[in-house]
């Protein structure tokens, strides 16, 4: 089973070596590793070009983007993978089998999509958690309490892709959360839940850096939750920021 994993960059030099490495260094060795980044003005593109002249699984573009959700769309036409899965610049795989875990899933479980948990991280100091999101098996009616899996654990099949479109460029914030709306309510997908630790992301991305970015990312769950015919869209937009409160406390 060949995995594709995408990492869209821009100006990630502080943070660009750790996630590659975490990449580059997994056990599991059918990976095609497609990077694309938003034409970086620091050292981002050294970092990615040396470990490219190196590796040939290792797939870059460098160009101008329209945002996070538009290079990963460009990475996912790229991808050739089996599944298909991101780990953002700032963020880095949590050990070096995960991958061949996440696989292992994939083919005893004999499902669609392999999720499981994420620790938020300090961004100068990794060691250190500052929240752990602990996941669950999915049932449908949690869609309607505001639970979603954490999505940069989650790795699909690239069929899913194919069947159900990309990420709609209309959210700047919430276009995860609506492609995870729109194929965990179909029945035509099964999903399992891995329960553990696959992703370590470093505090401060993009929807969580300002109280502008929070009232945005609020609004864009709410109109993703009424396009998608959840139930109740306020109640399960308020449910869904009440249940990440006791992450916070599980260290």
């Amino acid at each position: 089973m060949k995995i594709s994993i995408i990492t869209a960059t821009y100006n990630s030099e502080k943070t660009l070596e750790v996630c590659m490495s975490s990449v580059i260094n997994q056990t599991y060795d059918s990976i095609e590793y497609i990077i694309i980044d938003g034409n970086s003005k620091d050292n981002t593109n050294s970092i990615i070009k040396a470990s490219a002249d190196k590796y040939n699984y290792i797939k870059w573009i460098s160009e101008a983007d329209k945002g996070i959700y538009d290079a990963l769309n460009k990475g996912i036409k790229m991808a050739t993978g089996d599944a298909i899965g991101f780990v953002h610049s700032d963020d880095y795989l949590a050990s070096n089998t995960i991958i061949a875990e996440i696989v292992e899933s994939f083919k005893t479980e004999h499902v669609d999509g392999v999720y499981g948990d994420l620790h938020y991280v300090s961004f100068e100091n990794p060691d250190t958690i500052v929240r752990n999101w602990i996941s669950q098996p999915f049932k449908s009616k949690l869609l309607n309490r505001g639970w979603m899996p954490a999505h940069p654990t989650l790795f699909l099949k690239r069929k899913i892709y194919l069947e159900k479109g990309l990420f709609n460029l209309d959210y700047k914030i919430a276009a995860d959360y609506d492609f995870i709306l729109r194929i965990f309510q179909s029945n035509a997908y099964s999903f399992y839940y891995l329960p553990k630790v696959i992703t370590k992301m470093r505090v401060g991305g993009a929807s969580n850096q300002s109280i502008k970015s929070i009232i945005l990312k609020t609004k864009e769950d709410y109109r993703a939750t009424k396009f998608n015919k959840l139930n109740f869209p306020l109640k399960v937009v308020l449910s869904k920021n009440l249940s990440k409160i006791p992450q916070w406390f599980k260290k």
